[in-house]
């Protein structure tokens, strides 16, 4: 796990942080970290907004219908020495 230290923060901001800690039963460390998580969940774009994304882009394009190339049957897998000193 890592750790940081955040420098220079106002006390009404602490006293807050520790009032709203309180209020949800954890220390104030561990009402950091909830606080921290839930903003960096919140920003990261989902999979599923990124693919709305890139449709939204190509939209105007139409369907395109691209050929799906023959499927061949697996290979045999290559035979390995049985010798050791091979």
């Amino acid at each position: 796990m890592s750790s940081i230290t955040i420098r220079n923060l106002d006390d009404a901001v602490k006293q807050n942080l520790r009032v709203r800690a309180a209020l949800h039963g954890r220390s104030m460390e561990e009402e950091a970290r909830t606080i921290l998580r839930d903003a960096v969940e919140q920003d990261a774009p989902s999979s599923a907004a990124l693919l709305q994304r890139i449709r939204n882009r190509f939209v105007a394009l139409g369907d395109v219908d691209l050929p799906q190339p023959p499927r061949e049957p697996m290979r045999e897998p290559p035979e390995l020495p049985t010798d050791p000193a091979a």
